[in-house]
């Protein structure tokens, strides 16, 4: 039986930890994200900003797309910040199911070799359904000095996509919703539609109807018939931005089906880049 932490915890198991033996993690995103936070989060969490905190945002999303990961000095000094050493067990929460950023963040970790992060199922409010307490106050807490030097888990650039997008040794996956796979709407990017070849595995898919993590076998059987049986050398995630693309990945992981290449640029860069785009139609 492995020992390897599941990097999915439910709110139940979060309740039974010693608050001292873990870094709680909010990282939600989004308008009002952090006044949200500073109003009410759980006891003792710390606050990690999607844009400046884990992405280097450039004001051009042709480079590298709308969330390109940070420098690894930059990286480390924002671990270091939010008092994170290497042996720290991190969990990770935001209010979207996990698709916003504390997938995001569980993946930076992971491929920074860092084993003991996980994500809180069900996120903010599945914690405040099993009556884990909230505050306001901003915890203090000892600075560290994580240095970081290398992504671990593998990545894909906009080259490497488009020849494998071509390729039926490979598939690429594109985790946005249906709707803006084909092209029928685009509430973030210039240009709907996706990449040629790709094919449409929604991040929606690996939630059941209460917003939880279906379990891990039923994962497993999903995305078995999805990458038939392609090694994850030759698996590209993608989404929008390449951060829900981490959603998907944080399900391969809790499924026990390797890792796959993960494009941060994703739809954002692509669809400035004078590539051949695609439509249902």
């Amino acid at each position: 039986m492995s020992n390897k932490l599941s990097p999915i915890i439910n709110s139940e198991e979060l309740l039974k930890l010693n608050s001292s033996e873990i870094i709680l993690i909010d990282a939600r995103a989004g308008i009002n994200a952090h006044e949200n936070y500073q109003k009410e989060h759980l006891k003792n969490a710390r606050y990690v900003d999607l844009n400046k905190d884990l992405a280097t945002v450039d004001c051009n999303p042709k480079n590298g797309g709308r969330h390109p990961l940070p420098s690894f000095s930059k990286f480390s000094e924002v671990l270091s910040k939010l008092g994170i050493s290497p042996e720290s067990h991190v969990i990770v929460y935001d209010d979207k199911n996990g698709s916003n950023a504390a997938s995001r963040f569980w993946w930076m970790l992971r491929s920074v070799g860092h084993e003991k992060i996980q994500v809180l199922n069900g996120g903010l409010q599945e914690a405040v359904k099993a009556s884990f307490p909230l505050s306001s106050e901003i915890e203090n807490f000892e600075l560290t000095n994580y240095k970081v030097s290398e992504w671990k888990l593998k990545t894909a650039d906009i080259e490497e996509v488009e020849k494998a997008r071509n390729n039926s040794e490979n598939i690429v996956i594109d985790v946005r919703d249906k709707n803006r796979f084909d092209g029928l709407t685009e509430p973030l990017d210039l240009i709907a539609g996706h990449i040629p070849g790709a094919v449409n595995v929604p991040f929606g898919e690996n939630l059941d109807e209460n917003g939880l993590f279906k379990s891990a076998e039923i994962l497993a059987e999903k995305y078995t018939a999805v990458l038939q049986n392609k090694s994850s050398e030759n698996v590209i995630v993608h989404c929008g931005s390449g951060v829900t693309a981490c959603h998907t990945l944080l399900a391969l992981d809790y499924a026990g089906i390797s890792i796959p290449k993960l494009y941060v640029g994703s739809w954002s860069e692509w669809s400035r880049n004078d590539r051949e785009m695609a439509t249902k139609n």
